[in-house]
C-alpha cells in the first residue's frame, strides 16, 4: 500500500477530507493535475461568513481581498431585497494554498501536477492510474469537480438532476471605483434563465462579473455579454477593461446523488455539495468517517453509509429547500419574480432563525400576511418549462 486513503482532487472539499482523514491517524495522499495549488484559481471566489461557519472554520485575513455586508438581491423591476451579513472575497489562490498548507501540516503527502486516469479494484486494494505510474490504497476519496471523470469511470451517477447544473462565466473587470461598495449585487430575471446574474466588489477599482445559467447549455456568454451591457447601463459606465475571464459549474440544486460505493467516497464538487464551506464541511465528515472505517477495517458500503447519514442531517432538507426556490425561480416570469419580491422589499430578514425548514415556515407566514397572493408564483414549479 502507498496510502492508506488516497484523495483525487486537491478541491477545500478534497483537502478538508484528506486533512480530517490524517488528524485521525491514516496515511494519506492527495494528487491533483494542477501543477502548483491555486493555478490557475478556481473562478468560486465569494462566501458568508454564516455558510462557512458551518464548517468551524475560522476565516483567516491572510486570504481575504474585501470584506463586505451582505447583499442585495434585485428583482428585473429594480426592487431590491437586502440580505445583511458580513461575507468576504476572497484571493481564491491564497486560500488553496493556506488549506494545503493546513493539511500538509497535519501529515498530508499533497501531490500536485499528477493526473488519475483510472481506479481499478483488485481484491482488497484499489489501483489508480496516474501519469506518475501507479499508486495502491484502501479507499479512494473522490474530489475532482462536478465534472468528475473518476466517479464516470466508477460508475457512479453522483448528481441527481446533473441536468440542473448552473453553468457560469465570470469576469474580472476593472473601472473608477468599481470595486468600492460594500454589498454584493445578485441580479434575478429571465436574463438569467434558472439562476443569477452578479457584481462583486472587490476593492478600488476592480469587481467580478459573473452569469449563472441552468437548463440552456454550457456556453453562457451571450447571456453574459448581454449582462455587461445591462450592468453598463445600471451603473453609468462608459467601458470596462476586462482583466480575466473564467468558466466552470456550480452544481447548487443539481443534489447529491449517489456518493458512496464499496471502498470510495465522493466529496464537494463531484458529490454536487455546492459552495465553499458546504463543501468543505462535507469533506470534513468524510475524512472522519473513511478514517474510522480503516481503523475498523471495513470500507464497505455499509460501513461509509455513515458519511451519506451526516450529510442528509445537515444539508439535505436545506438543499432540497433551495431546488424548490430555484425550479421556481426558474419558471416563473419576470413580473411574478416582482409581486414576490415586493413581500420581502424593507423587511428585516436577519431574524429569520432555526432550522432551514423553520425558516421556510417563517417566510411562508411573512408572504401570507403581506402579499397572500405572491405566493401563487409557486404554482410554476409544476409548469411544463
Amino acid at each position: 500500500m502507498d496510502a492508506d486513503i488516497i484523495v483525487i482532487g486537491a478541491s477545500p472539499a478534497g483537502l478538508m477530507a484528506a486533512r480530517n482523514a490524517s488528524r485521525k491517524g491514516c496515511n494519506v495522499i492527495v494528487i491533483d493535475k494542477k501543477e502548483a495549488t491555486g493555478v490557475p484559481p478556481h473562478p468560486a471566489n465569494t462566501f458568508f461568513k454564516g455558510m462557512f461557519d458551518r464548517a468551524g472554520e475560522v476565516v483567516d485575513p491572510s486570504y481575504v481581498i474585501k470584506t463586505l455586508k451582505g447583499a442585495h438581491i434585485v428583482a428585473p423591476s429594480g426592487r431590491e431585497v437586502i440580505f445583511e451579513g458580513e461575507a468576504y472575497f476572497l484571493d481564491r489562490k491564497k486560500f488553496d494554498e493556506f488549506y494545503s498548507k493546513q493539511t500538509a501540516d497535519s501529515g498530508v503527502d499533497i501531490r500536485m501536477g499528477i493526473e488519475a486516469f483510472n481506479v481499478l479494484k483488485n481484491g482488497d486494494t484499489f489501483v489508480i492510474s496516474t501519469t506518475d505510474g501507479k499508486l495502491k490504497c484502501k479507499l479512494v476519496i473522490v474530489s475532482d469537480g462536478i465534472n468528475s471523470k473518476i466517479a464516470g469511470l466508477l460508475g457512479m451517477k453522483s448528481l441527481k438532476y446533473p441536468q440542473d447544473i448552473a453553468w457560469a462565466l465570470e469576469a474580472e473587470v476593472e473601472a473608477d471605483g468599481i470595486g468600492e461598495p460594500d454589498m454584493f449585487e445578485y441580479y434575478v430575471g429571465n436574463h438569467a434563465p434558472g439562476w443569477k446574474s452578479t457584481y462583486s466588489p472587490c476593492g478600488g477599482n476592480r469587481a467580478t462579473l459573473g452569469m449563472y445559467v441552468r437548463r440552456n447549455g454550457r456556453d453562457v456568454s451571450d447571456f453574459f455579454d448581454a449582462w455587461v451591457e445591462k450592468f453598463k447601463k445600471l451603473k453609468g459606465i462608459d467601458e470596462l477593461k476586462f482583466i480575466s475571464k473564467s468558466v466552470g459549474g456550480d452544481p447548487i440544486v443539481a443534489i447529491p446523488n449517489e456518493i458512496i460505493i464499496d471502498g470510495v467516497m465522493l466529496t464537494g464538487g463531484s458529490a454536487g455539495q455546492s459552495g465553499i464551506g458546504y463543501g468543505m464541511h462535507a469533506g470534513q465528515m468524510c475524512g472522519d468517517v473513511a478514517a474510522d472505517a480503516i481503523a475498523k477495517g471495513d470500507v464497505s458500503k455499509k460501513a461509509l453509509s455513515e458519511y451519506r447519514k451526516l450529510w442528509n442531517a445537515a444539508y439535505r432538507t436545506e438543499y432540497y429547500l433551495g431546488r424548490f426556490a430555484l425550479e421556481s425561480l426558474r419558471k416563473m416570469t419576470d413580473k411574478e419574480i416582482d409581486d414576490l419580491m415586493k413581500v420581502f422589499e424593507g423587511e428585516d430578514l436577519t431574524v429569520l432563525g432555526g432550522t432551514p425548514f423553520n425558516q421556510t415556515v417563517q417566510v411562508s407566514k411573512m408572504i401570507l400576511k403581506k402579499n397572500p397572493s405572491a405566493i401563487l408564483s409557486y404554482r410554476a414549479l409544476f409548469r411544463n418549462k
